[in-house]
């Protein structure tokens, strides 16, 4: 019996915005029933002492001390501003005046 009918695959491929003929929704169906079946293999697996994990290799952030430094010279940023005004980025309004 199958685990994904053709009614829930057109339902989807609605919620999509896709449009597919009979012959595609019946082949996406055993396509999406097969995926669902190794799913479901998974269940068999005994995990029991298995610690659960959000990755499958064991991971650390590395990040540097957060420290205040010297910012570049403002000359130095607007060096290649194509607009500038005031020592700052010139850019269009998109809100009006």
């Amino acid at each position: 019996m199958s685990r994904i009918s053709l009614d829930q695959v057109r339902h989807v491929a609605h919620l999509a915005r896709l449009e597919i003929s009979q012959d595609e929704a019946e082949k996406f169906a055993q396509q999406l029933d097969a995926i669902i079946g190794f799913a479901e293999q998974l269940n068999e697996l005994d995990t029991e002492g298995i610690e659960p994990t959000s990755h499958v290799l064991p991971m650390t952030n590395v990040l540097r001390e957060d420290k205040a430094g010297q910012g570049l010279p403002r000359e130095e940023v607007l060096k290649n501003a194509p607009d500038q005004e005031d020592g700052f980025f010139r850019v269009p309004s998109i809100l009006g005046e």
